[in-house]
């Protein structure tokens, strides 16, 4: 199967890994746009407890005019979700959607090029962590 997301596991603790995780999106031009705080959410809709899971929702406006200029429904994938998740044993995983094989599935060769920039964005934010 093919991976559809770029990971790495941090020893960090919870709050700080989504600090570092924002930093360094910010670093390559992403605004957190949304944040869902899973646990939080599973807990006041379902009265279930659910590890500590973060989705945030990063966006490069640049680089989302550019997919919502060439394919007028690539809304649907964006933001480019990132998740922070605690694993236990002091280990939390960062992991960000591979926009390369999102935008693959569209079918439209005018997204290859974008998705490409973006994903080498989102592996310099996974890798500096």
């Amino acid at each position: 199967m093919t991976e559809y997301y770029l990971s790495k596991t941090l020893a960090l603790p919870y709050e700080e890994a989504i600090a570092r995780v924002t930093d360094e999106l910010q670093k390559e031009g992403f605004g957190v746009l949304t944040e869902i705080d899973v646990a939080a959410t599973l807990k006041k809709k379902l009265n279930v407890d659910f590890r500590r899971y973060r989705i945030l929702g990063a966006c490069n406006p640049q680089f989302a005019h550019k997919a919502l200029t060439a394919e007028a429904h690539i809304g649907v994938y964006l933001p480019c979700n990132v998740i922070v998740q605690d694993v236990g044993n002091g280990k939390i995983d960062v992991a960000a959607v591979d926009p390369l094989i999102a935008m693959s599935r569209v079918g439209n060769p005018n997204l290859s090029a974008i998705a490409e920039e973006v994903q080498a964005k989102l592996r310099r934010v996974i890798a500096a962590l």
